[in-house]
């Protein structure tokens, strides 16, 4: 027999490649259209919709699905039924929690064994995982700070390396494909997967999303993974802020907002894309042909897999009620568009789609169009090579210095200052620090969820080699009284906490949430709880400086309190390292650098954008101040009290924009400072945003140095949707903003 590898040197694999840097990666890889041809026409029926079957791994392991025997292996006879007689493409999950890599290699490699040497084609199976901040279902891997913490950075570079060592950490056990990026835009803070992305601006999630996806399919054979983009699309515009809920988006909003982060991506070369488990105005995305086959394929000429969510086909007829039955289900979302399907707990799907099949509504010339898309990414992913397990000695690198230092830095850029009042910070080496609250010595809420376990909140998990943030301040030149004070939803010993805060020079309370996801992470309120709200407002009557540490995966409402204490450190979930990152940022060994990728709401019932409307800013008196976040996107202090000067704007060939600025640092630290550079339309046919975020950049600021930043905008920058939905410029004014410095020009 012909080897797999012999049939499938694919072509067409540039399409999935559309940038020069993705063609220049790929240019070694062989093509040829015949041969893929040729192994489709000697799949049976069943073999290809066994490559557009996906299952949960608990499928074939030993136990009940949800109740493996521990520790959890392969059961021989349920692989079997699987891979060889249900041609089964891809395997996605782990049992409940993370294993150490001996364990991952053990289980990957036996499913790829029955695959190559006992299913009739021999065709490998392509293995997913949800790896979100690093390898985290993986014991011993480097873990990240969470998107929303590495957004705050705005440092795609970073975000880039840190993808890159996710991908290695992740191939280090066979794994080619992460469910990650996040590319959705958070425009909700209630919602319970906002943590997940990379904040509430379509540039910035296009930007680092983009960078994620280049760290993921990076020129590294041995840390090449496919990306997958999720969700496409619009899967955060849910109107309540409740997972999976119905959306409502205007045309206009859709591409304006939602759409431009996938859009930038599939051009980068993303190779993969998960569907949007909700509905939009009335139509549930996994039975909308106009979205996932006139939007994602005819006009974004998207070529790779499609794959559904978790249960997604099943949920037409369970939850949405567009189909009556799960075989109608099917129907719907194989018209659609769908590649793969999640089903992915039994073999209805594949059952079911065999029979519409042999009914003749489906046709096979539409399961070969999804099938040849699988076959390409899993040639471009080398899993055609002999080799589809590695050792553990291939991956010297794994959980390396380096990795961990990436993710210290990262960890550092992220912390957010956001309040200063008198310079409480730095903490003075020397000094006496209370350090209370529930996340002061919690690694399960510096990690949050996707960490190691799917919510993230079993600490029996938890690497206890780590610094918590008490571990990390204990190690410098300080003097720490630690007592935890509160509980995230509970009051303890007030009294006795209150005793012990007054012998100290300075508090460090650190508070925050329970790590949570998707629909176990639904709230009814943003605020943050009464328990912990009371119990800092009390710390604060000691006379005592307070600074207030929030450790959250979404902005939880602290108006109670924001305007009483002296500091505020917004540390998101910054991931392994984030007691020491924060630690280091405390006692100024690092001046904070990141800035909020969000817009911080002051109320529960006022969750605005930076990007609204001139008329959200009308006020009950008819003034323009209804805005009032309690931080605006984009703030955050340093230590270095940099100073903006110089903003000038020119007209360049081609009517771009030529914005320079001059950064000044007159103290001793080094800063990494994003440059935010946004612009408003004065006066468009369509209402214009009061401002819109167009370009930033990262630099560094050296002590008592000055640098000047350049941006060039093109004119394309400038546009927006109209009315008709159609990309247009149109001559006006415009303001350029970095920082407070404003100047006004007229584009012809």
């Amino acid at each position: 027999m012909k080897s797999i590898k012999g049939y499938i040197a694919l072509f067409g694999v540039a399409l999935l490649f559309s940038c020069a840097a993705r063609k220049e990666q790929t240019k070694n890889v062989s093509t040829s259209d015949p041969e893929i041809e040729q192994l489709l026409s000697r799949m049976t029926v069943r073999e290809k919709i066994g490559q557009m079957t996906q299952l949960n791994l608990d499928v074939v392991c030993v136990g009940e699905i949800y109740k493996l025997s521990e520790p959890h292996r392969i059961d021989s006879d349920k692989l079997r039924k699987a891979v060889v007689e249900y041609g089964v493409g891809s395997i996605l999950n782990c049992g409940g929690h993370a294993y150490p890599r001996a364990q991952w290699l053990e289980i990957i490699g036996e499913i790829q064994r029955v695959a190559m040497n006992d299913s009739r084609l021999k065709i490998p199976v392509l293995y997913g995982i949800d790896a979100i901040h690093g390898a985290n279902y993986v014991m011993g891997s480097t873990l990240f700070p969470q998107p929303l913490a590495q957004a705050a950075t705005f440092n795609a570079e970073l975000v880039e390396k840190g993808a890159q060592i996710t991908a290695y950490e992740t191939r280090a056990v066979g794994i080619p494909w992460n469910f990650s990026p996040v590319l959705d835009v958070a425009r909700n803070p209630l919602w319970s997967r906002f943590f997940e992305t990379y904040g509430e601006d379509p540039l910035v999630c296009a930007e680092l999303g983009t960078a994620a996806i280049r760290g993921y399919q990076s020129k590294r054979k041995e840390a090449f993974v496919a990306g997958c983009m999720k969700h496409f699309l619009g899967y955060s515009g849910m109107r309540t802020g409740k997972d999976r809920t119905p959306a409502l988006i205007p045309n206009i909003t859709l591409r304006e907002i939602y759409l431009p982060p996938f859009e930038k991506a599939v051009n980068t070369g993303a190779l993969t894309v998960m569907i949007n488990s909700g509905e939009i105005n009335g139509v549930p995305v996994h039975a909308s042909k106009e979205i996932l086959t006139g939007l994602l394929r005819d006009e974004l000429k998207f070529e790779g897999i499609a794959v559904t969510d978790w249960e997604d086909v099943m949920k037409l007829h369970l939850n949405h009620r567009v189909a009556e039955n799960l075989k109608e289900a099917t129907f719907l979302a194989m018209e659609a568009g769908i590649d793969m399907c999640m089903v992915p707990n039994d073999y209805q799907f594949s059952d079911l789609l065999l029979e519409l099949v042999n009914e003749g509504r489906i046709s096979e010339e539409r399961l070969n169009t999804s099938v040849r898309r699988i076959l390409k990414v899993k040639h471009v992913l080398g899993l055609l090579e002999k080799s589809l397990v590695p050792r553990m000695e291939d991956y010297p690198d794994f959980n390396s210095m380096a990795s961990r230092n990436a993710a210290l830095t990262m960890a550092q850029e992220a912390m957010t200052l956001l309040e200063n009042r008198n310079n409480v910070l730095p903490i003075k080496k020397g000094s006496k620090v209370f350090l209370t609250g529930p996340a002061a010595h919690s690694m399960s809420m510096l990690n949050g969820a996707w960490t190691r376990t799917w919510q993230g909140v079993d600490t029996i998990w938890d690497d206890t080699s780590m610094l918590t943030i008490k571990k990390a301040l204990e190690q410098k030149e300080v003097m720490v009284d630690y007592y935890k004070g509160v509980e995230v939803n509970a009051a303890l010993d007030l009294e006795g906490a209150l005793m012990r805060a007054k012998k100290s020079e300075v508090i460090v309370v650190c508070i925050g949430e329970n790590p949570s996801t998707e629909k176990p992470g639904d709230i009814d309120d943003l605020s943050m709880s009464e328990a912990q709200l009371n119990y800092v407002e009390r710390l604060t009557e000691t006379g005592i400086p307070v600074v207030l540490v929030l450790v959250e995966n979404r902005p939880l409402l602290v108006n109670k309190i924001a305007d009483k204490v002296d500091a505020v450190v917004l540390a998101y979930q910054p991931g392994d390292y984030g007691g020491q990152a924060l630690a280091n940022v405390l006692l100024g060994e690092v001046s904070p650098s990141g800035k909020l990728p969000f817009t911080y709401p002051r109320y529960n019932h006022s969750l605005l954008t930076y990007d609204h409307k001139y008329t959200e800013t009308l006020d009950q008196q008819f003034g323009n101040k209804a805005f009032r976040p309690q931080w605006e996107f984009g703030h955050g202090l340093t230590y270095a009290q940099l100073s903006y000067s110089n903003l000038t704007v020119e007209k360049a060939q081609g009517d771009a924009l030529i914005v320079k600025v001059t950064i000044s640092n007159p103290s001793g630290y080094t800063v990494n400072e994003s440059v935010l550079l946004f612009i408003r339309d004065m006066y468009a046919s369509v209402t214009p945003h009061t401002k819109k975020l167009r370009q930033f950049s990262k630099v560094k600021v050296g002590p008592r140095s000055q640098v000047n930043v350049s941006f060039t905008v093109p004119k394309e920058d400038l546009m927006f949707y109209n009315a008709q939905g159609v990309k247009v410029f149109e001559p006006g004014s415009f303001e350029v903003q970095i920082e407070s410095l404003k100047k006004e020009i007229r584009v012809p």
